[in-house]
Order: C-alpha cells, then sequence, then structure tokens
C-alpha cells in the first residue's frame, strides 16, 4: 500500500506537532463558562412537512457573543417515553443539508439535530468582530486577536451548546445522546464531546482542526488548510512569528480537546488522506483515555467510505 504519511505503527503512537497554550485548560474552562451564562432564549419553528410520524423544527438560539445560530430538528411523532438523540455536523463551509438526510436517525426512533455551523453555510449569526484577515477560512478567523475571538472557539462552542439544549428537551434522555460528523465534522464531534462531557458517543470521521504545524510541515495546506498558507504569505512572510502563531491555533487544536472526552469513540479514517493527514487524526485520536475503536480504510483519502455510514448508524444504536 502507497504512504503519503507515517506507518500504521508510528500513526498509533504519534503524539502531535503543534505546540500546546500553556493556559489551555484555564481558556476552555472559561469559555465553558462563558457559553453556560449565556441564556440561550432557544425558540422551536415548526417546520411544515407533509411527513407522517416525524416532527419537523427550525431551532434557534442564542449563542456566544450573542449570535443567533440555528440547526434542524426532528424527532419522532410516535415514540413514547424519553428516547435517545444524535447531534450532526456538517463539513467545512457547509450547512445542515436536507431534512431527508437525517430521516434514518428519526426512523430508528431518535431525534436528530443538525447544526448550522456559524459563519458558513446556513442560517447562523456571525457576530464575530475580528481585526485583520478574514479571506480564505475561519481557522485564522481572529488569529491576529486574543485567542478568545478566534472563531472556532465559538463554533467549538455553540456545538456543546446545542448538545446541552437537545439534552434539557422533554422527550430526550439526556444520557443517551451521541454526536457525529465527518470532515470539519469530526472535528466539531471531538470538540463536542470535549465540551459537553455527558456526550455519551461520539463518532467523528476522518476530523479536520487538528495538529496545524503538522499540516503545515508536511506541505499539505493547500485544500483544507490553505488559509494557513495564506496568513503566512500575507502576514508573516518571513515566519518571524510562527511559533506564536501555531501556539495560539493550538487553543483550537482538536489533539489537545480530545484528553476531555468520556464519551465512547469510534474514529474513522482513510490511511491516504491528503486532506486531513491520517497523522493529524490520531494526534487527537492517541490523546482520546476513554474507551476507543478505530475504522480504518487502508485505500481511501477524504471521500466516501463504504460501508461507514452503516457502521456508525449500529454504534450509535448503543445509545
Amino acid at each position: 500500500m502507497p504512504l503519503i504519511d507515517m506507518s500504521l505503527e508510528q500513526l498509533k503512537t504519534y503524539q502531535g506537532r503543534n505546540p500546546r497554550p500553556d493556559d489551555f485548560d484555564d481558556f476552555w474552562d472559561g469559555s465553558i463558562a462563558e457559553m453556560k451564562a449565556v441564556d440561550p432564549n432557544v425558540e422551536m419553528v415548526p417546520y411544515a412537512s407533509k411527513s407522517s410520524g416525524v416532527e419537523f423544527f427550525d431551532l434557534f438560539w442564542t449563542g456566544v457573543g450573542g449570535a443567533r445560530i440555528h440547526a434542524k430538528y426532528m424527532r419522532p411523532s410516535n415514540v413514547a417515553g424519553p428516547h435517545p438523540a444524535v447531534v450532526s455536523f456538517h463539513g467545512y463551509s457547509g450547512g445542515s443539508g436536507d431534512w431527508f438526510g437525517q430521516m434514518g436517525w428519526v426512523a430508528a426512533g431518535y431525534s436528530v439535530a443538525a447544526i448550522d455551523a456559524r459563519g458558513q453555510g446556513g442560517c447562523s449569526q456571525d457576530t464575530g468582530v475580528t481585526t485583520g484577515n478574514t479571506y480564505k477560512g475561519q481557522i485564522i478567523r481572529g488569529l491576529d486577536d486574543p485567542p478568545e475571538k478566534l472563531l472556532f472557539r465559538s463554533i467549538y462552542l455553540d456545538c456543546a451548546q446545542l448538545a446541552g439544549i437537545v439534552m434539557g428537551l422533554p422527550e430526550v434522555d439526556e444520557n443517551r445522546v451521541g454526536c457525529t460528523g465527518g470532515s470539519q465534522g469530526g472535528g466539531l464531534t471531538i470538540a463536542c464531546a470535549a465540551l459537553e462531557p455527558r456526550i455519551k458517543l461520539a463518532a467523528p470521521v476522518f476530523p479536520f482542526l487538528c495538529d496545524y504545524k503538522r499540516v503545515w510541515e508536511m506541505d499539505l495546506d493547500v485544500a483544507a488548510y490553505e488559509e494557513l498558507r495564506t496568513y503566512f504569505r500575507q502576514f508573516d512572510p518571513n515566519h518571524e512569528r510562527e511559533d506564536a502563531i501555531f501556539t495560539k491555533l493550538g487553543y483550537i487544536d482538536n489533539q489537545f480537546l480530545a484528553p476531555r472526552i468520556k464519551a465512547g469513540v469510534l474514529m474513522v479514517t482513510g490511511l491516504l488522506d491528503t486532506v486531513c493527514p491520517p497523522s493529524t487524526q490520531f494526534a487527537a485520536y492517541n490523546r482520546i483515555s476513554s474507551p476507543k475503536d478505530l475504522l480504518i480504510y487502508p485505500d481511501f483519502g477524504h471521500e466516501g467510505l463504504p460501508g461507514c455510514a452503516d457502521k456508525i448508524f449500529e454504534f450509535m444504536m448503543g445509545l
């Protein structure tokens, strides 16, 4: 098999390259406290559909910074008593997708919430005011400000906040909530499970937003991570601030959030992934101390993975 990264044996022990900020834990403890202090002012607006057995809602709430965030929420109307739920996260720049795409969960008797990440392809607001560059992506949004202004800090908190809102709904069993997503959705799955410790099961697929310096050293900051190269070329062409920049990115590096996860984890990765390199994904996976398993696709990259959705579905049947 061709290698685009380390061998599998090396991947299983890899601990990441990106520097970790000294105050990382305090930063996220304070961020969680800020999130919990926000009055979410939850609003559920019924969505008209001819479907029977399913109730559809546009769910809105207020996140950190005053932004109104949106998710699609669906629940079975024929299930008595509290039931499990899944929180679903989409890929970079996308949105919550069609209602139909989440119907499988409802057919299994689960409620499901699919977020629109703020500032991307859905209905959520982006109220952030930042210094400097907002071009070519959101990893670098707020990089010239204090780390509290990093946009992905807000997005991670939105995901955890949504999970908490779902857990508080009367029809949902708060002890039986899982989360899943691919690419950016995989990164948000890790962040959500880390910041909302009541998540029971988490299934990230080739997670994005991990080990930024490793991506740069592999010269793979050309696809999903292209904005890293854009930032250096425009704002630090001689890399005089390289250490400081990667250290600040460490606040939103999922490898450092991963140790907070208490959920059972099923991570999926393709060993030929040149968009989110395998080593960056293993940097996060190897730091998870809760029960975990890995589903490996040796001949696949950042693409559709045969059988993956079915395996995640069966995994979530354990809620």
